[in-house]
């Protein structure tokens, strides 16, 4: 697939209109996904732009989960999404279903990848809830701030 930046192609960032940058922080996204939403108003709130991929559209790799998952200490079932999505529908809530049979399906039905796995210089992670993503800013002013829903995360320091 070519060059990598951790774990985004350079080909992928040139077709989106990246030109050489260096990328801090990545979110793969779900916009219907309150969670998701609210990781990527705190990287902003921090300071930093994230790099967004919206996941449902692009479709994944089975290397890029098989990376994702390894940076991020998880397992496909435990990256597994199984509410909202039709992981049971698709029998894939029985623990007797191997890792490549989650893997395969992941790859045809991307929703079932839960989110949003955020890659920054700190690493990567599932970051539910949201304020898990403070963890991985290196630079975030944020004291308090209001997810959408209304609830307030203060920031432990």
């Amino acid at each position: 697939m070519g060059v990598e930046i951790g774990l985004i192609p350079i080909r992928l960032l040139r077709s989106i209109g990246i030109g050489l940058i260096t990328v801090t922080v990545v979110v793969y996204h779900n916009p219907e996904c309150g969670t998701s939403r609210n990781v990527i108003e705190m990287i902003r709130a921090s300071g930093t732009d994230p790099v967004v991929i919206e996941y449902l559209e692009t479709g994944w790799t089975r290397p890029q989960l098989l990376g994702l998952f390894a940076a991020a200490n998880l397992t496909p079932r435990e990256a597994l999404r199984t509410s909202k999505s039709p992981a049971e529908e698709l029998g894939l809530t029985d623990n007797s279903v191997d890792d490549e049979a989650l893997l395969d399906a992941m790859l045809i039905h991307p929703v079932l990848v839960n989110r949003p796995l955020v890659c920054s210089p700190k690493g990567v992670r599932l970051c539910r809830p949201s304020e898990k993503v403070l963890e991985m800013l290196d630079n975030s002013g944020i004291e308090t701030f209001i997810k959408e829903n209304g609830e307030v995360v203060k920031r432990d320091r």
